[in-house]
């Protein structure tokens, strides 16, 4: 069992009322690996980075079982950077730089060696870069999975929608499934979307939790009451890298599977936000994990006896 993760790899400077750090590690794809390594290895990681990227964090990435020969190194430029702040309720913030630096020239190569993962998850890249990924695989993955956001709704429409077409699980925010949509009930807005193609809909809505929905059926799971929330960059990429990681542990792809990634996701995403960075995700154990998603079972478990 294998798994294929397309994402950035980067650096962020992030302010939160909490603290503020100038250049830390970061991008969608970094979070997915080291999320998803605790349940399944190898992580096929495919990305690009610049000469400034730390090699002690390709080493860790290695460590934790992540695959780098999908990851271009650029001699001559610098990683991608990203710089935010976040306001008092950490669900809202202000982009303050945005430099694509090598991710611009982003053209990625599946190497032979990935050609048969069983599981490709897509992170949050322009939609024609995501089309390009699933056109290079010999062999279509028992499950692609993606992420996107409402910058390419605005932008690249027509690519979003053809590669809505290829893909089983997408994943958005509430404010992006009502903008794909174009409906304002959640419900509403999650049958337009599989509409389009996938199978399945994950809608994250940060401190109040995950929505999945699959034809008729629909799943809640509440995210868990954390008592400080000291950074919240990368917490739905961590979400989505627990997510496929589960999935592609127990090549179960089914609806009450999913409900249990969803859970899964939810318990990594809410270890992330404990730190700065991927920093919290290097610490956890096993252990830590069972622990953190029992505590989501016992959240949501209950008896009742009606009269």
């Amino acid at each position: 069992m294998s798994l294929i993760s397309v994402g950035s790899m980067a650096f962020d400077a992030i302010e939160t009322p909490f603290g503020k750090v100038d250049r830390i590690v970061g991008g969608a794809g970094t979070y997915i690996a080291y999320a998803a390594s605790y349940f399944v290895q190898p992580v096929q990681q495919i990305s690009i980075v610049g000469y400034d990227f730390p090699a002690e964090e390709m080493q860790e990435l290695k460590n934790r079982g992540v695959q780098l020969d999908g990851v271009e190194v650029v001699p001559d430029k610098k990683s991608f950077f990203w710089s935010g702040r976040y306001h008092l309720d950490m669900n809202t913030r202000d982009t303050l730089v945005t430099d694509l630096n090598v991710l611009a020239d982003f053209n990625p190569q599946v190497p032979d060696s990935y050609q048969d993962a069983e599981f490709l998850m897509l992170g949050n890249l322009a939609p024609s870069t995501q089309l390009s990924v699933i056109r290079q695989m010999k062999k279509r993955p028992k499950l692609i999975a993606m992420d996107t956001m409402n910058f390419w709704m605005n932008i690249a429409m027509d690519d979003l929608k053809a590669v809505l077409k290829e893909v089983d699980v997408l994943m958005v925010n509430d404010s992006e499934a009502r903008e794909l949509s174009g409906e304002y009930s959640l419900v509403k807005a999650a049958r337009a979307i599989m509409n389009m193609g996938p199978k399945f809909l994950v809608i994250k809505k940060g401190e109040h939790g995950a929505l999945l929905f699959h034809g008729n059926q629909a799943f809640f799971a509440p995210a868990l009451p954390l008592e400080e929330v000291f950074d919240p960059t990368g917490a739905g990429d961590t979400f989505a890298g627990g997510f496929i990681g589960h999935l592609a542990k127990t090549q179960d792809i089914s609806f009450s599977n999913m409900k249990t990634a969803i859970i899964v996701g939810s318990a990594m995403a809410s270890f992330c936000v404990e730190k700065f960075g991927p920093n919290r995700l290097k610490e956890i154990t096993k252990s830590d994990i069972d622990q953190r998603i029992s505590e989501f079972v016992q959240l949501v478990s209950f008896d009742i006896n009606l009269v």
